[in-house]
């Protein structure tokens, strides 16, 4: 027996759990708790893959002990949403209680077999984490839907079915698909929708299994009777009902018709008297419902199985963490002492965001088709923000981490390996095979001429029996046990990454591997310039087909939008999209070739790229009348959206999608901008080259053309990032009419303290050229800004009042009719403002603009701020203000609302400066409390980090607005001994990412410096200077 305090500690325990009570869902590699000492007792459990495992557990071990050896086999983590039902002696299915023992709530262990079930029913499958638990609720919806008790329409049941068949036998083959569901019983009334099912099963093409088990999820959990389970009872006239529980309160049904929902928060309490369910709710003068709820179940145990079930679903849903057990009552008991015991969900999810997930292969038993649970790519195709099944071998080479010891490492990849792409970068990013929906967005691939050993394929001749297994303790009778060459024992797989902010998923690699496999890089810095422009330009592509494919997708199927529009944008932006795929293939062909990839015995031809930038920049200048349409493009879809409101409605739904990951008319943008990017990127390269250099010719000459390029087009590209910004802020306002204006420029945003006879209050002010205008932010559906009031800047003055009002860094601003006095967060950001309205006034004052050209609004926003009710907010929609930003909905994540929440501004000039500090590439990323790093990619545009898994996914896992942080290099004392390591701060947030080499940490250094330190607006004329 080792020392407990040397034990290794289980989730409970870190959580704080008492050590005899509750679930601990023990992690991979976690040993189960030792058992009471005793005779040895077999019980069978039946998993949802239908096998049946054998466990032995002593005579005295309680329900946590089976449970946990159950979790502690299937290696699963968030075992807190899954039970252990059985039937008792009164024929009765209740669920097995942790904390008492087992042998006493089994009566006969020989003759019960335990199934092990979902017991909680999130509201939103995204809350699992980790892919096995996303497949063990997809096997429990198929059981659901097979025995009936997951009742919804025909349509819903094909879809569903159709998605279980793909994830069984892969893409539909009619000959195959109608024997596989001739022989499989998935639906009660099957054979009435087999035509339905096979027509849905033909649209899956492409599509992974851990893909269906996301798509199947998704359409379950959107039905009225996902996780219901039904007891009958009748109310006071005796009318039949049925009642349920789930994560919102306690459900009514008449039938299978949901006729009524308490919510937890209108419950009081919840008790039983015999056979009289009591539901007590809290006092409601407007609700019509007695204070008390009855009805009447079969019998007393079965109204105190459903107050059970009730008591645990309200703690698992509702609690912070597990309630503590009340003390033991001296003389007398009153009441049950029943309890929840284990962790919550809050409790669940917080464990998995902190702690470094481990993820570890499965097998899916009823699958035929190749997949490696192991590895979880985003598919192309289909990319959701779920974790995948590669298609594709497991690079052995690249893979630190292998199957826990004393189980089979089994691949389910395909049987004819694809070719695979060389490694693009120091970080081994790896593409599988040529179809872009069957690619590898985790980088994991086979090394070449690797293969895993004898792929057992599920269903096939070389594999074994598929017949249930009876496992004892987690063994298989019979089987060996086997490893993959080149992994470690003791490692695990780890979990595919969820959401870069929210959790630590990812891959902890091999340190002295990953160096080694840098080193065998180029050093040069051209040849990280050159790597910059492949980056750059994957993600401009993938912006391109945000238009170019994704709108005119949508816009196609809308008989709404205006063909002269449609055709308008596809004329413009399809040729260019398709010449920059020409450019991109070039690239990554010259990159491969500069790193030794191909054609490895010829160095110095291949190391140079201006040749190329020349050839292509000479090509895209044959499409300069392209380029100048587009600000026509631009000025015709917001006139569409004017003066239709489905038209509108299209472009507002389109933005809330996740591949539409910035507002909608900065793609329209991004090829004015690409311009600049090239240009920036060949002056590196001629500062860099030595005139003698063979490569300084051609990027001197790429450097003249695009040059050119952008002086032809920098006035239309102006106008339109003025008009784009004048459009998106007119999103984020109410109460104002024709802020499009001609003649009018956005200056300034940010946010201000206004000083009123309430105090110094919270405000956002916009600064126009003509005007200036502050805001509240109100509690709309679409978190708009309200308009206070407005200052014509034409004869505007202003002066600092800290001395006059005891306000730290506060100025006065005296317009013609009312005066206004404010107060900023710093000197710095005062000076900006000031600076800035200094310039507009005399912009003001030049233009031809009237006084009277304010911006229109209702009457009660015109009037006199200091005492008129345009400040009257309700104190609701005060302290609403202050919500945190991951609460917002809709446009709660623009620029504007990231500046009230930060309490900063940004200028027009950090707009334009922003444009020309994108950029991309491969991170690791570290979290201040964790220990590994996880490889991510990163693209950093809009003042904002986003995420991905790979370049090839179609949208952002998760992003992070910089406006307010600090980057800065880690102290000694943080323990980051790693070279090329730069911080992110703000408050209590911290980040650390590190890049490949020197050249690429300088650059995000000056990027995101560019974001974080924010600068003042110059006059409109020197702006060219910015070009």
């Amino acid at each position: 027996m080792s020392d407990p305090a040397e034990r290794q500690s289980t989730a409970g325990q870190r959580l704080g759990a008492p050590e005899s009570f509750g679930v601990s869902t023990l992690e991979p590699g976690v040993r189960p708790p030792t058992q009471p000492p005793g005779r040895q007792v077999s019980i069978r459990v039946q998993m949802l893959d239908d096998t049946q495992e054998v466990f032995q557990i002593s005579q005295r071990s309680s329900g946590k002990v089976l449970f946990n050896l159950v979790c502690v086999h299937l290696n699963l983590t968030e075992g807190d949403y899954f039970g252990l039902e059985y039937q008792d002696h009164r024929k009765m299915t209740v669920w097995l209680d942790l904390l008492k023992p087992t042998l006493r709530q089994i009566r006969r262990p020989k003759n019960t077999i335990l199934r092990f079930v979902v017991k909680f029913f999130p509201p939103d499958h995204t809350q699992l984490m980790e892919e096995l638990t996303q497949y063990l609720f997809a096997l429990q919806i198929k059981r659901d839907l097979a025995c009936g008790r997951l009742i919804c329409n025909d349509t819903s049941a094909a879809l569903m079915v159709s998605h279980i068949i793909q994830s069984e036998i892969g893409d539909f083959e009619e000959t195959q698909s109608w024997q596989h569901l001739l022989h499989n019983k998935y639906l009660p009334d099957q054979d009435a929708l087999r035509d339905k099912i096979v027509d849905c099963h033909r649209k899956h093409a492409g599509q992974t299994p851990a893909e269906s088990d996301y798509q199947l999820l998704e359409i379950a959990r959107r039905l009225e009777m996902y996780g219901v389970r039904l007891h009958p009872a009748k109310d006071r006239e005796g009318t039949k009902l049925s009642l349920a529980v789930a994560h919102t309160g306690v459900l009514v049904f008449q039938g299978y018709t949901k006729i009524n929902a308490f919510n937890w928060a209108k419950i009081r309490k919840l008790s039983f008297k015999r056979k009289r369910f009591l539901i007590k709710l809290r006092s409601d003068p407007a609700n019509s419902h007695h204070d008390t709820l009855e009805f009447a179940m079969a019998s007393r145990d079965c109204c105190k199985v459903f107050w059970k079930i009730c008591v645990e679903y309200h703690a698992f849903f509702r609690l912070f963490e597990e309630p503590k057990p009340k003390p033991k009552p001296i003389l007398f008991t009153r009441g049950s002492s029943f309890r929840f015991s284990g962790r919550t969900q809050k409790q669940v999810i917080d464990h998995m965001k902190d702690s470094e997930l481990k993820k570890v292969p499965f097998e899916r038993k009823h699958s035929k088709i190749l997949s490696n649970s192991s590895a979880s790519p985003q598919s192309s195709s289909f990319r959701s923000q779920v974790p995948k099944e590669s298609a594709s071998l497991v690079a052995l080479a690249d893979q630190p981490d292998s199957a826990r010891p004393g189980q089979d490492v089994k691949s389910n990849g395909s049987e004819e390996p694809a070719a695979v792409a060389p490694p693009v970068n120091g970080f081994h990013d790896r593409t599988l095979g040529s179809d872009p929906a069957r690619r590898s967005h985790d980088g994991t691939g086979s090394a070449p001429g690797q293969q895993l050993p004898n792929p057992e394929i599920p269903g096939s001749e070389d594999s074994r029996q598929a017949s249930p297994q009876v496992v004892v303790n987690g063994s298989v009778s019979g089987q060996e046990t086997g490893s993959v060459p080149g992994q470690t024992a003791e490692g695990q797989q780890l979990t595919p990454l969820t959401s870069p902010l929210l959790t630590e998923a990812g891959y902890v690699r091999n340190e002295e591997e990953e160096e080694a496999r840098r080193k065998k890089f180029p050093t040069d810095k051209a040849y990280f310039i050159a790597k910059e422009l492949l980056t750059t330009e994957r993600t401009y592509l993938n912006d391109l087909q945000v238009i170019t494919e994704s709108f005119q997708r949508i816009a196609e199927k809308d008989e709404a939008f205006p063909d002269s529009v449609r055709n308008l944008i596809s004329s413009h932006y399809d040729p260019i999209y398709k010449f920059h795929q020409g450019f991109l293939k070039e690239t990554e062909q010259r990159l491969a070739q500069w790193e030794g990839r191909s054609n490895a015995h010829i160095k110095g031809d291949y190391q140079r790229i201006g040749d190329i930038l020349l050839k292509n920049i000479q090509g895209l200048r044959q499409l300069t009348l392209h380029l100048q349409k587009h600000s026509e493009c631009l000025v015709e879809l917001e006139r569409a959206c004017r003066t239709s409101r489905k038209v509108e409605t299209l472009c507002r739904d389109f933005e809330q999608q996740r591949v539409c990951y910035l507002p909608l008319y900065i793609f329209l943008l991004r090829p004015l901008h690409r311009l600049l990017h090239y240009k920036l990127i060949l002056e590196r390269l001629c500062k860099h080259y030595p005139p003698t250099h063979e490569d300084f010719r051609d990027c001197r000459a790429a450097l003249a053309e695009i040059t050119e390029m952008v002086l032809q087009l920098q006035g239309i590209m102006m106008k339109m990032e003025n008009f784009q910004k004048l459009l998106e802020l007119k999103k984020d306002l109410t109460g104002i009419e024709n802020l499009v204006v001609p003649g009018r420029e956005f200056v300034r945003l940010g946010c201000l303290s206004k000083l009123s006879g309430k105090g110094l209050q919270q405000r956002m002010f916009f600064l126009f050229s003509d005007c200036l205008m502050y805001t509240s932010r109100g509690m709309t559906p679409s978190n708009q800004f309200k308009v206070h009031g407005q200052l014509p800047l034409y004869g505007m003055t202003f002066r600092e009042s800290e001395e006059e009002w005891g306000v730290p860094h506060s100025f006065t601003l005296f317009g013609q009719r009312q005066s206004v006095v404010v107060a900023a967060s710093c000197e710095p950001e005062m000076e900006r403002w000031l600076e800035d309205i200094r310039m507009a006034i005399d912009l003001s004052e030049q233009s031809s603009i009237p006084d009277a050209g304010l911006l229109s609004a209702s009457p009660a926003d015109n009037r006199p701020s200091e005492d008129g009710g345009a400040d009257l907010e309700s104190e609701d929609e005060l302290s609403g203000s202050r919500s945190s930003l991951e609460r917002q909905s809709n446009r709660g994540n623009t620029t504007v609302h990231v500046c009230w929440h930060r309490n900063t501004s940004v200028s027009m000039v950090d707009f334009s400066i922003a444009v020309e500090n994108q950029l991309s590439g491969n991170l690791l990323r570290k979290f201040k409390n964790s220990n590994g790093w996880q490889k991510l990619w990163v693209v950093f545009t809009n003042f904002s980090l986003f995420f991905y898994k790979s370049h090839q996914d179609e949208y952002p896992l998760a992003s992070l607005p910089l406006l307010g942080y600090s980057v800065t290099v880690p102290a000694e004392s943080e323990n980051i001994h790693k070279d090329y390591v730069f911080k992110l701060h703000f408050k209590s947030h911290v980040y650390y990412f590190r890049s490949e080499s020197e050249y690429t940490f300088d650059r995000w250094m000056e990027v995101i410096r560019s974001a974080t330190c924010s600068t003042s607006r110059s006059l409109p004329s020197t702006r060219k200077d910015l070009y």
